[in-house]
């Protein structure tokens, strides 16, 4: 069984501690996080500290750190030969180029602490610096999913900018809607069977071919009805949505 020292208390974190509890091939033995609150939830499962010094030894170390920290928290850990990795999307596997076996281990999901999810149809980029490091991360990422892929530093950024599109980006847009939803006294949940619909849609087809709505149609009345209806900012999106919709399908607004 290989052992496993978990870095970070936070969203990723958390559901990889869950993922990994009951397997039978890889064992989390301690959680380091820098505030001993957020260590709380895991105390009674495993061992936790705050002191990098207190580093139990493993044979892999996970960073699910914000990218912001992993930089300098590196330059903190005393080189090892354990393989030492980050989940980041955005991040170079050359951030841990101190250490002799690196690299990333990118979960591609949206996760929140209090929302369960199925490991097994995520989707894990993996990238290492020797291709007995890639066979590791693919046997680390296979007890946990059926879908690994092998995904270069440089392909990662661009697919971490495309998941901002498809999901941070879009869920804002779900909470504009919401606002309107909820100043015209309209319940959300109404519109619960269009986003899953729309959703489900584009894993059938190509996006491009499965859009819909009045500014693929040029319909400038129902546009204009529309901008009436928001304010300032809504508007600004409305807009420069509509417009790109449009230049995209050969129409101009």
């Amino acid at each position: 069984m290989k052992r496993i020292v978990l870095f970070g208390t936070g969203n990723v974190a958390t559901h990889l501690f869950e993922a990994y509890k009951n397997s039978d091939n890889f064992k989390i033995i301690q959680v380091y996080n820098h505030a001993s609150e957020t260590l709380q939830a895991f105390k009674d499962q495993v061992a936790i500290t705050t002191n990098l010094d207190e580093l139990a030894p493993a044979d892999i170390y996970i960073f699910a750190l914000k990218d912001d920290v992993l930089a300098e928290l590196s330059k903190k850990i005393k080189e090892t030969d354990a393989l030492v990795l980050h989940t980041s999307g955005a991040v170079s596997k050359e951030v841990f180029h101190k250490f002799k076996n690196h690299g990333v281990f990118y979960p591609l999901q949206t996760f929140s602490k209090n929302k369960e999810v199925d490991f097994s149809n995520i989707p894990i980029c993996i990238e290492a610096n020797t291709k007995a490091n890639t066979n590791s991360l693919k046997e680390l990422g296979s007890e946990i999913s059926e879908k690994i892929f092998e995904i270069s530093s440089q392909q990662r950024k661009s697919l971490h900018v495309a998941a901002v599109f498809v999901s941070n980006f879009v869920n804002f847009l779900y909470t504009e809607g919401e606002k309107i939803c909820q100043d015209n006294l309209i319940p959300f949940e109404i519109l619960h069977p269009l986003i899953l619909e729309t959703a489900s849609k584009v894993t059938k087809m190509s996006p491009m071919e499965s859009q819909t709505g009045p500014a693929k149609r040029k319909d400038q009345d129902v546009i204009n009805s529309h901008l009436e209806l928001l304010n300032e900012e809504q508007q600004k999106i409305y807009s420069l949505l509509t417009q790109s919709i449009q230049n995209l399908h050969g129409k101009e607004l």
